[in-house]
């Protein structure tokens, strides 16, 4: 891991600079909505703005790489986010906001590629691996501090976007002066959802319906914290809760992966985040047991990505994986795009419950649909299954999707050769 910080600084202190920018948006935004006296109906059609643009931007971001390249794409959609974050604060209202959301969305997703490019280009077939874990720790460690940030200035004012602003627009900096010469992009094409659906009935259910719970704790977990009444500052750790959970329990679950059948563990862990929601349903006076549930559902839900991915991977070749993902993506931005809508309805029709109620319900159909499948298919032996490499929902584009799937093939290539890569 030292060689990896030690060539890859730069890169992953601007994603972390990053990370900080798009963590404090949301949370920010949900606190900022909340003073202006926006109900929940209306900061859903806001929030599901960032989802609309990243499922776009993911679609777009190709044809932009190949027409101007990578260092205009990257400046150009970073400069759009941080004049973005500083529009949030000068012009308050609801239409405007879900535009800015919709611009930050799309651009995100297009920086995230590029910096991933750069980030692959810039590893080898030894330290790859432990690259991407490097910048999933990174992405999360990002959004952790950006919650602590979050009590610095008041939400009423200017200068919480200021600093959100400053974040992205230092990042430029260290990914642009530390990247090499553009690398050659390039994505595969993607597999059909049909021949998808039919070869991994689960993993493109379960990506679907991660996608909306995904959105669900990103959109609206402020929305929700700040329609309960809980101070900027509990919010703060609230919403932290969340992204420590995804971080603590990414490596434990992936070690229970490579040893049980992947289906029992996907129902596992969403039963697990279901229980969580119960907890912070039930005991929904104390804000103590409304952080252990955000960390429960964090920590069921973020892992769960990397190990639908990993379940697919399960019953394709290794020529096939890389098509897959893309059709993966698709199917998880398609589930995130409408769902804070939905939510903000349900809150504002049923009450703030309904945020916790939503993703459990969600979750427990993962979990039920997870068993259903264990009874018409069996499992693959468990050696011959690909290995899980670590991905956040936060940033999930097509690159990092396909240095998950190079892991795999490469992995499963030195299992039948029976070399293991040098260290």
């Amino acid at each position: 891991m030292f060689s990896v910080l030690s060539n890859s600084w730069a890169l992953l202190l601007g994603m972390f600079l990053l990370m900080l920018g798009n963590g404090m948006q949301g949370t920010v935004l949900g606190l900022r909505g909340g003073i202006e006296a926006f109900d929940s109906t209306t900061m859903g059609y806001v929030m599901s703005g960032y989802f609309a643009g990243f499922l776009g931007g993911a679609q777009a971001t190709p044809w932009l790489l190949r027409r101007v390249g990578h260092v205009r794409v990257f400046a150009a959609l970073a400069s759009l986010i941080s004049a973005a974050f500083i529009i949030f604060a000068a012009v308050v209202g609801p239409v405007a906001w879900t535009l800015m959301r919709l611009v930050v969305g799309f651009c995100y997703s297009g920086v995230y590629v590029v910096a991933e490019s750069w980030l692959n280009d810039s590893s080898t077939n030894e330290n790859r691996g432990r690259t991407l874990s490097a910048y999933l720790i990174v992405q999360m460690l990002g959004i952790i501090v950006a919650q602590s940030l979050i009590n610095v200035a008041d939400p009423g004012g200017y200068d919480l976007f200021v600093i959100m602003s400053v974040a992205v627009s230092i990042s430029f900096a260290p990914i642009l002066l530390s990247a090499g010469p553009a690398p050659a992009f390039s994505t595969t094409r993607r597999m059909s959802l049909r021949r998808l659906f039919e070869t991994s009935p689960l993993g493109c259910g379960g990506t679907f319906f991660l996608g909306a719970t995904f959105a669900c704790l990103f959109g609206m977990g402020a929305v929700y914290a700040t329609e309960i009444g809980l101070t900027p500052a509990k919010i703060s750790i609230f919403i932290g809760a969340i992204y420590v959970g995804g971080l603590v329990l990414q490596y434990p679950i992936g070690w229970f992966s490579d040893r049980i059948d992947r289906r029992r563990l996907i129902a596992a862990v969403t039963a697990t985040g279901v229980a969580g929601c119960l907890v912070g349903l039930i005991f929904s006076g104390s804000f103590v047991a409304l952080v252990v549930a955000g960390f429960v559902i964090g920590g069921a839900s973020n892992p769960l990505y990397s190990l639908l991915i990993a379940h697919t991977n399960d019953y394709l070749e290794p020529e096939d994986m890389a098509s897959a993902s893309g059709g993966l993506i698709v199917l998880n931005g398609v589930g995130a795009a409408g769902t804070p809508i939905l939510v903000g309805y349900l809150i504002q029709g049923l009450g703030a419950w309904a945020f916790l109620a939503f993703i459990a319900c969600v979750m427990a159909a993962i979990s039920s649909y997870a068993f259903y499948r264990m009874t018409v298919r069996p499992a693959p032996a468990v050696e011959a299954t690909s290995p899980i490499s670590p991905i956040s929902m936060v940033s999930g584009t097509q690159v990092t999707a396909e240095i998950a799937q190079e892991i795999a093939v490469e992995q499963a290539a030195e299992d039948e050769t029976g070399e293991g890569a040098p260290v």
